[in-house]
């Protein structure tokens, strides 16, 4: 039930985006989702606050920048010119990522097949990203390749907290990086976006609020803690497979919204998932 509750909630963030986008920019919607998961989480420090500043303060910072903070801007800014279920499938291409940059940067030797499951993951992504929908392929390939970005950023944080954080709890961890980023998302919010200006004026601003509120709470914040009970009651391994049913959840949306999917998009996500399996199998 855990793993089905978090599938749907990551699997939304998408289209959550998406209703966030219609009244406010990309750089407000991501501001918002940071700043308010900070303001969340934050009363979370009263039980986590002790911690060995000095050792982890590094590790913290990079996967509060990587994991959090950058890829929340690149998917919004993606999502303006790219459907939410192409954004949800291309997202599957995170735990391909991980184990390149584990192998680049933690010298992690990679089999025969974990090569093939790589080689076979990113063409399929090429073809999800080549036919997506829309006249011009140029600037659909140049905003799809913000989410490839993203899920870079993703995989550079996974592995960073393989390397640097590995002693310290999850949600701790989780916690005190959103300490880091939090302030700076309020600062540009308030300081450096039309935000106040758009609440004041757009008719649709608490429409957009509401959703964007949602994204943060439960798809962010919320969805840490459901994630972290899902790993110690049921290991790491099985709390892994949301990767194969988020972008299932994504498309669904995206077929509910209307929006245009390819049958050639269909299989190519169905082969990323694939190449993951084939990895994490080997």
């Amino acid at each position: 039930m855990l793993l089905i509750a978090l599938s749907l909630i990551w699997g939304s963030s998408f289209i959550l985006m998406k209703r966030g986008l219609e009244a406010f920019s990309s750089d407000v919607v991501a501001a918002l989702r940071i700043s308010i998961a900070f303001v969340i989480l934050s009363p979370l420090l009263i039980v986590h606050h002790k911690i060995n500043l000095r050792k982890y303060f590094w590790g913290l910072i990079w996967m509060g920048v990587l994991g959090n903070l950058i890829p929340a801007f690149l998917f919004t800014a993606s999502e303006t010119q790219i459907s939410s279920s192409l954004a949800g499938m291309l997202n599957a291409l995170t735990p391909l990522f991980t184990v390149l940059v584990g192998f680049i940067w933690l010298k992690n030797s990679p089999s025969r097949k974990q090569v093939f499951g790589i080689v076979l993951g990113f063409v399929s992504a090429s073809a999800l990203m080549y036919f997506s929908d829309g006249s011009d392929k140029f600037k659909n390939l140049a905003y799809a390749s913000l989410v490839v970005v993203a899920t870079v950023c993703y995989a550079l944080s996974i592995n960073g907290i393989k390397k640097f954080l590995t002693e310290l709890n999850a949600v701790t961890a989780t916690v005190w990086a959103f300490c880091f980023t939090g302030p700076i998302a309020l600062v540009y919010l308030f300081g450096f976006t039309d935000f106040v200006q758009v609440m004041n004026t757009h008719p649709k601003a608490l429409y957009s609020l509401g959703f964007t509120g949602i994204l943060a709470i439960v798809g962010t914040a919320f969805s840490v803690v459901l994630y972290n009970i899902l790993i110690r009651n049921a290991g790491a391994v099985f709390a892994s497979s949301c990767t194969y049913l988020i972008p299932i959840v994504a498309v669904m949306w995206g077929i509910l919204e209307g929006e245009k999917i390819h049958v050639i998009q269909i299989i190519s996500v169905a082969l990323v998932i694939a190449s993951v399996y084939w990895i994490n199998r080997d």
